[in-house]
């Protein structure tokens, strides 16, 4: 599988990358063993990036991304986790489901963007992994932060991979406009923004892009099938985390039909076209089991014409 720098930090990412919220039990369980499965097939599939965040299922996701990598050769593969949000004991009982995750809530997320928070959260990302360097960090969805995310956060970062540390440092959101700040008023190597560069919405492609490619700077792209409406459109799907309205789903039903006229999958078309623009390093797609990730891996491989490129182009998003 073909490997892109991440900006000129030196670290190298498969262009298909494993998001392991959902072995962090994302909306429901996924037992040790399918978790350990689907890591094992993405590596039979040439995967070497693999993402995941504390905030995935309280730990649960770093945890079991570590334990099913401990065998590999280290050099062979990269790993990218996330800080703004500290994990604290909590004895409340009950589960995590109001934030997403189908684990118990024996600790809770506490934000903080300070400097000791930031080498906390590291130190404990690699104790959980268990690992002694973390490839890529990303400030995670500092939305409501920008004050301390500029301020503290940053800079923290940039002391860890000077220090090396980290190899390479970023902010991951759902949103262009402050990752776009980011690329222009720092110094950082990668962003990875999810759901803004996909077929149903290509806000990305005002400023985020043009950007980094002018910098010299990376984007990982998530969220390509705007949590599900694009890999499968039909009534009930969801759109962004919501219920997709009338309007959209006929949008994703119609890009359907005009990727089926030329015998492709919306999935492989929704893929593959994120990575076609030269400052996206890798697509990153959540998976949960072994079958998801060699889907994946297949439509990334789906051959499609150059003319079907044309026509999904010339149709304008919701």
């Amino acid at each position: 599988m073909r490997r892109n720098m991440i900006g000129h930090s030196g670290v190298e990412v498969t262009e298909l990358s494993f998001g392991a919220a959902g072995i962090g039990n994302l909306f429901s369980q996924v037992d040790d063993e399918a978790a350990r499965a689907a890591v094992d097939a993405a590596w039979d599939e040439g995967i070497r990036y693999f993402d995941t965040a504390p905030h995935y299922g309280l730990g649960l996701s770093e945890r079991r991304l570590g334990t099913a990598l401990r065998e590999r050769p280290r050099a062979e593969y990269v790993v990218s986790t996330k800080v703004g949000r500290l994990l604290e004991p909590h004895s409340g009982g009950g589960d995590d489901l109001a934030n997403g995750f189908a684990v118990p809530a024996d600790s809770r997320r506490v934000w903080d963007l300070s400097a000791d928070g930031i080498r906390r959260s590291v130190d404990d990302s690699l104790a959980r992994l268990g690992l002694d360097r973390i490839d890529i960090v990303y400030l995670h969805d500092p939305d409501d932060h920008a004050e301390a995310a500029f301020g503290q956060a940053y800079p923290a970062l940039e002391k860890l991979r000077s220090e090396g540390v980290v190899g390479a440092i970023g902010a991951g959101m759902n949103q262009t406009a402050m990752l776009t700040r980011f690329l222009r008023d720092t110094d950082v190597d990668v962003v990875l923004c999810a759901g803004r560069y996909t077929l149903l919405d290509r806000t990305a492609l005002a400023e985020l892009l043009p950007e980094a490619a002018a910098r010299g700077k990376s984007v990982v792209v998530g969220g390509v099938f705007n949590s599900g409406l694009l890999a499968d459109p039909k009534p009930g799907a969801t759109y962004n985390y919501a219920a997709a309205s009338p309007q959209v789903l006929d949008r994703a039903l119609h890009l359907k039909d005009v990727a089926g006229r030329r015998g492709v999958p919306l999935r492989a078309a929704a893929l593959q076209y994120p990575a076609r623009h030269p400052a996206v390093a890798s697509v990153l797609v959540g998976t949960r089991s072994a079958d998801e990730v060699r889907d994946a891996a297949a439509m990334l491989r789906h051959e499609i014409p150059e003319v079907l490129w044309d026509e999904l182009h010339t149709e304008e998003p919701s």
